[in-house]
């Protein structure tokens, strides 16, 4: 039987139509929201790709209970997020400042404080929900004129510009969504987290440092009033962090993070609520006296991952999807949101020159400020949990003696506040 073909691709149903950007961040965490809106308030065009559903707003951001996940945000991600216009937001939802921090090692007398008038500043940093971040990031761009929101899609493929001539001559590589739509831009940015599967299309590969460790995070009320101060115990080589966070003018709640063993984190989640309060307010020698745990525990496996690297041509990756971190110090989301205000400095230098600002030779910039940064707090952190690892008794003492000792030298001290609040090399101008 004759078959008319002509006729039967003319009733196929046409391709979707290319949509062209100037940017396509894959990727609505925190990091990859705070880039679109650094990129989109300089005037690109910019398309937000996330799996989610719907974006997370400020009114589903604020329960009664604080969410599990929190971030110690440092004073320059502050003025990061007050350039893009959130942090007023993050304020009349839920911040809590921190002005001091204690650190000591259970199985010694070694303790060290720091103050934030020793550092000089107003604050060592706030503590604040994710999805309060995050919610408020949101409030930039959903409505940003610059910005094309696909959320609740998945990423199909990745067609780099030098797979075809047809690519190559489009100056930028195509992203294929799950339901067939296409993106094209001159910049594709991977921001999709510690398990990018972008990344993976773009055959980027990872360094990975499984640390033999589980976090435990949920939500506790103490006796006694947090202070405005972080604590930090080292119980055998086991962080426990006890972060402050004010609920309704109560002072007395926390945020708790315990980095332990699979093993100690699987019996601490399996435990009572009860059980749960009276081991974290033992771990921590009662210092806020009695624990009231508020919420289940939470756990999930710590790995530290690096990229062995950062860009290629046309493409990038930050936040998590370029390095994952121990939450020993809480940097995490800091480093990530530095890279977003950095890619989007070198980005949007290029775009108002009117060079290729996703040429390598623009991306090797970001890649060059950042990954030094990056790599030095992943080895500190790994450097950390191995020195409080060890039972050797000579280290022990070593450890105890140089953290009391430590203490006394308040010049010392400022230098590593200026460290930890993220004052650290050439910031990018939304930073300072």
């Amino acid at each position: 039987m004759h078959t008319n073909t002509a006729w039967q691709m003319n009733m196929a149903p046409e391709a979707p139509p290319v949509e062209r950007f100037e940017a396509v961040i894959v990727g609505g965490g925190m990091v990859g929201t705070a880039l679109c809106a650094l990129l989109a308030q300089a005037g690109m065009r910019v398309a937000l790709v996330e799996a989610q559903p719907t974006p997370l707003s400020l009114q589903q951001a604020t329960n009664a209970l604080p969410a599990p996940r929190v971030s110690a945000l440092t004073p320059v991600s502050q003025r990061l997020l007050t350039h893009l216009g959130a942090w007023p937001a993050m304020q009349q939802t839920r911040v809590t400042p921190y002005r001091g921090m204690q650190v000591w090692d259970a199985e010694g007398s070694g303790e060290i404080a720091f103050s934030a008038d020793e550092a000089g500043v107003l604050v060592l940093g706030h503590i604040v929900e994710n999805a309060v971040t995050l919610a408020a990031l949101n409030s930039q761009v959903i409505e940003h004129p610059n910005v094309a929101t696909f959320f609740g899609v998945s990423i199909q493929a990745l067609q780099r510009a030098n797979q075809n001539a047809e690519t190559q001559a489009s100056g930028g590589d195509w992203l294929v969504l799950g339901d067939g739509r296409q993106l094209h831009a001159p910049l594709i940015v991977a921001a999709d987290g510690a398990h990018s599967s972008l990344r993976e299309m773009a055959g980027i590969e990872v360094v990975s440092d499984a640390m033999q460790q589980d976090a435990v995070v949920t939500t506790v009320q103490c006796a006694k009033p947090h202070g405005g101060k972080a604590r930090q115990a080292f119980i055998d080589g086991r962080p426990l962090a006890f972060l402050p966070l004010t609920v309704a003018d109560d002072d007395r709640y926390c945020s708790i993070v315990w980095s332990t063993t699979p093993e100690h984190a699987a019996e601490l989640c399996d435990s009572s609520l009860s059980a749960l309060g009276d081991a974290l307010a033992q771990a921590l020698g009662h210092r806020l006296g009695r624990v009231t745990v508020c919420d289940k525990a939470h756990r999930f496996p710590l790995v530290q991952r690096h990229a062995r690297q950062y860009v290629q041509e046309h493409f990038a990756l930050v936040g998590d999807a370029a390095h994952s971190i121990h939450p020993l110090a809480g940097q995490g989301v800091n480093l990530g949101l530095m890279d977003a205000a950095v890619l989007a400095e070198e980005v949007v230098h290029a775009w108002q020159r009117g060079a290729p600002w996703g040429a390598l030779s623009t991306l090797r910039r970001y890649e060059r400020r950042r990954r030094f940064d990056n790599a030095a707090m992943l080895a500190l952190m790994k450097g950390f949990k191995v020195l409080f690892g060890s039972h050797n008794p000579m280290l022990t003492l070593a450890r105890n003696l140089g953290m009391s000792g430590m203490n006394q030298q308040v010049p010392l001290k400022r230098i590593l506040m200026r460290q930890a609040t993220g004052e650290r090399g050439r910031l990018p101008l939304t930073c300072r």
